[in-house]
């Protein structure tokens, strides 16, 4: 992670591209472009030239090291949003030794400089990514309730370790029986804090990922009306011939703020249709893996469709406008007259926000995050059953490497890959 390196980090097509260089050598790479630079972090106005030639009058701000967001020296430059002057800026920065950053490799820096730990970099990643209200709040105050859990597991085992190891180190003295009871009732009191947030994480990685919805019926029960209906638009083709609807059609909704894709689906029944048979195959693939199933089926007499098992399914009863009598304890709705349509939102809405509820813990929203902590979890509960000091010992500071790779106060590359591959150019 040497040398200067450059990207933009603000979106495409904006009046303004904020370049931003970072590494030792970013003041003086800048300075060849813009002349005398301003005090550290007061923006002026400089003329951009290169080898005679003016490319942009931009602002220029200056981040000494280590006061800057990479903890690297830094130089910040606002310049004209067009392509053509991003283009010429960048190929000056190239003829004087910068490089572009790979994605991710600002927020690496940052982390191997000490400035952002490993969760408040995926926190950034999701902020960034986040699609809807609820996403948001996760990625920013669910990041902090992490954080702060965190370290407070941390700090608890660490306590937890140097009991431990004051029973090694004194094993001829007579200590009471209570120093033992209390050491592995705090042992199984963190054991247990993390064995709640593990229970929480599928619901968080599920709000982090978006949830999907799948609606599932025979032909003709008016699944694509009722997609159609809920989206707003026509993503659907919608009409009366059977086996319309061939494969999986899908769109986004945003259910009080929880993202969700809502997909149609081939019609089930037997067919010697080839590419029909394929599309129920697929639909009922798409079932299986849903995380809400609407069963429909249409009015007077509803024959819901056979569900895979697993996943939670809401019946309802559409084309309700062209019947007088529907079946109690059933939802029914029209697409047509709008009838029901309101209250199957709302009932979609608290479904999503069942599915997402994470009931207060702190939200171990990527898969790392909650093998870390399953990992210390399992060391301890392996620590509880071990009678011998030395052993019990070993097993509480594999758990103690486990939090620690959480936060990323010990790394291995390939998880520092993982984390940082995933950002855009300009983070």
């Amino acid at each position: 992670m040497s040398g200067v390196i450059f990207a933009p980090i603000t979106g495409p097509g904006g009046a303004v591209t904020v370049l931003r260089l970072s590494g030792p050598g970013s003041l003086a790479i800048a300075a060849s472009l813009a002349g005398a630079l301003p005090e550290p972090r007061a923006a002026a106005l400089r003329r951009l030239t290169w080898q005679g030639r003016g490319l942009d009058t931009a602002l220029i701000t200056m981040f000494p090291a280590p006061g800057s967001f990479t903890g690297e020296d830094c130089v910040e430059l606002s310049l004209h949003g067009g392509r053509a002057v991003l283009a010429a800026v960048s190929a000056a920065l190239l003829a004087l030794g910068a490089r572009p950053a790979e994605p991710g490799e600002f927020s690496r820096r940052a982390h191997a400089n000490g400035k952002l730990d490993l969760l408040a970099a995926e926190a950034m990643a999701d902020l960034i990514a986040a699609e809807t209200e609820a996403q948001r709040t996760q990625a920013l105050d669910g990041a902090a309730a992490l954080a702060g859990a965190a370290q407070a597991w941390r700090e608890a085992l660490r306590h937890i370790l140097a009991q431990q190891e004051a029973l090694i180190d004194f094993p001829d003295e007579d200590l009471p029986p209570e120093v033992e009871d209390r050491l592995l009732a705090q042992i199984t009191a963190l054991r247990d804090a993390l064995t709640a947030a593990l229970a929480a994480a599928p619901a968080a990685e599920r709000l982090r990922e978006g949830l999907e919805f799948v609606i599932l019926g025979p032909p003709n029960a008016g699944k694509s009306t009722l997609l159609n209906a809920l989206a707003g638009e026509d993503v659907a083709i919608v009409s009366d011939i059977p086996g319309t609807t061939r494969d999986v059609v899908g769109t986004r909704l945003d259910l009080s703020g929880i993202p969700v894709r809502l997909s149609d689906t081939a019609g089930l029944r037997e067919t010697a249709d080839t590419l029909e048979a394929e599309g129920v195959r697929r639909a009922q693939a798409r079932a299986g893996a849903a995380d809400l199933i609407i069963a429909v089926a249409a009015a007077p007499g509803p024959v819901f469709p056979a569900t895979p098992p697993g996943a939670p399914v809401l019946h309802v009863i559409t084309k309700a406008d062209l019947f007088d009598i529907t079946p109690m304890g059933f939802l029914a709705v029209s697409a047509a007259t709008g009838e029901g349509m309101e209250t199957l939102r709302r009932r979609l809405a608290l479904e999503a926000a069942r599915l997402t509820e994470t009931k207060g813990t702190a939200p171990l929203a990527r898969p790392r995050q909650a093998a870390c902590a399953r990992d210390a979890a399992e060391a301890l509960t392996r620590a509880l059953a071990i009678p011998e000091p030395e052993l019990r010992g070993e097993e509480l500071r594999t758990a103690n490497t486990a939090l620690a790779r959480l936060t990323g106060v010990i790394g291995v590359e390939e998880i520092l890959d993982a984390v940082f591959s995933g950002f855009c150019i300009g983070k």
